[in-house]
C-alpha cells in the first residue's frame, strides 16, 4: 500500500505516522523494518531499493518519505515541470504500480498537494492508495476536538473553558495538548477543567484582559482600563507585547467593522479573517462602540506610540498611559 498524508496540520499528522509504526510489532525489529527519507535529497533508485528490500524477520516494512511531493511539483512563472521532474515523476508512478505487498510507503506533505499531482491522482484512482488531508481544525470543529482530547486523557471540561482554549491558544494542536495535559493533572482528574482554571494556568488567555480593555475604552471608561493595563503589567506582560496584544486587537476591530457594513456574517467573518467564532463575536460587539474614523486614528497613534517606545523618546510605561487616556 501507499499513502499520502498532507496538510498543515503537523500534529494530527504525527499521531497518525506514530499509529502506523506502532503497528510495526516489537519496537527492536520494528527499527530495522522502518527507513526515513528526506524528500528534497532523495533518488528514486534509493527509495525503489528501500521498499524492496525484504522485511527482517517480519511480515512488512514501512517506508517514509518526507517533502518529495512538493519537491516534484511545478516551478517558476510558467508552472511548468522540468525534465528531471517529469522522468522522476514518470518512474514513480509506474513503481506504484507495481509496489512489493510487504511495504507500506508514505508519502509525507506539510502542506496541501492539489489533486492535479500525478501521486494524488495514482493514489485516489489505484486500489492500495490512500489519502488523507490534515487540515488544522476550526470553529466547532476546534470545540468538538478540544472536549475529545480532555476525554482521551481521563478529564471532563466545561463549554466555558473550551471556548477560553479555542480563542486564545487557537487552532496549534501541539499547544493545546500541552494545555490540556497541565489542565487535567491540575484539576487531577477530579472535576472538570473551568474558565478560572484555564486563565489561572493558560498565559495565553492573558489576552482575555486586552479584550475587557478595549471594553473599557469604548465605553470612555479610562479608570478601568488603566486599571487593566496595570494589572497586565503587574502578572508581568512586557509593555512591548502588551503593546502588540492592543494592536492586533485594533486591527481586528477594523476588519470587522469593515465587513460588518459589508454585510457579512460573523460564521463568515471568521473564515475571512481565520479567527474563532467566539473572537469574532466580542469583535463585533466593540466595533459598535467606534467608527471606523475613530478606529483608524486610533491605530495611526498605536503606530506613534511603538515608535516613541522603540526610538527611546517616551518610557514605556508613560506612553501606555498616555495612549490609553488618549484613546
Amino acid at each position: 500500500m501507499f499513502y499520502l498524508f498532507h496538510g498543515e496540520d503537523e500534529f494530527s499528522r504525527s499521531e497518525t505516522l506514530a499509529a502506523l509504526k506502532e503497528k510495526m510489532g516489537d519496537p527492536g525489529l520494528a527499527e530495522l523494518n522502518i527507513t526515513i527519507f528526506d524528500g528534497s535529497k532523495v533518488t528514486l533508485s534509493e527509495l525503489q531499493h528501500a521498499c524492496d528490500s525484504v522485511p527482517f524477520m517480519a511480515e512488512r516494512r514501512l517506508v517514509i518519505v518526507e517533502g518529495l511531493l512538493t519537491r516534484l511539483e511545478p516551478r517558476g512563472e510558467e508552472r511548468a515541470l522540468s525534465a528531471w521532474q517529469k522522468e522522476y515523476l514518470e518512474g514513480l508512478t509506474q513503481y506504484l504500480k507495481r509496489l512489493p505487498e510487504t511495504t507500506r510507503l508514505v508519502f509525507v506533505e506539510n502542506k496541501p498537494i492539489t489533486e492535479h499531482h500525478p501521486v494524488h491522482r495514482l493514489a485516489l484512482a489505484e486500489e492500495r492508495g490512500h489519502v488523507k488531508e490534515f487540515e488544522p481544525p476550526q470553529g466547532r470543529q476546534l470545540n468538538r476536538w478540544i472536549e475529545e482530547r480532555v476525554q482521551k486523557k481521563g478529564g471532563q471540561i466545561e463549554a466555558a473553558a473550551i471556548e477560553e482554549l479555542a480563542a486564545f491558544v487557537g487552532n496549534d494542536l501541539r499547544l493545546l495538548d500541552q494545555e490540556i495535559e497541565k489542565l487535567v493533572a491540575y484539576v487531577n482528574w477530579a472535576r472538570p477543567i473551568s474558565e478560572d482554571d484555564v486563565r489561572l494556568l493558560v498565559s495565553y488567555v492573558q489576552e482575555a484582559n486586552v479584550f475587557e480593555m478595549v471594553d473599557a475604552l469604548g465605553q470612555r471608561n479610562a479608570q478601568q482600563a488603566a486599571k487593566l493595563l496595570h494589572q497586565l503589567l503587574d502578572d508581568g506582560e512586557h509593555p512591548l507585547a502588551l503593546l502588540g496584544m492592543i494592536v492586533r486587537q485594533f486591527r481586528i476591530l477594523i476588519q470587522v467593522k469593515e465587513l460588518t457594513e459589508r454585510g457579512l456574517s460573523q460564521q463568515k467573518m471568521a473564515s475571512q479573517l481565520r479567527l474563532h467564532p467566539f473572537v469574532v463575536k466580542k469583535a463585533v460587539r466593540q466595533a459598535m462602540n467606534f467608527s471606523m474614523e475613530q478606529l483608524e486614528a486610533i491605530y495611526g497613534r498605536l503606530l506613534e506610540t511603538d515608535v516613541a517606545i522603540k526610538t527611546g523618546q517616551m518610557d514605556q510605561m508613560l506612553a501606555l498611559d498616555m495612549l490609553v487616556m488618549e484613546v
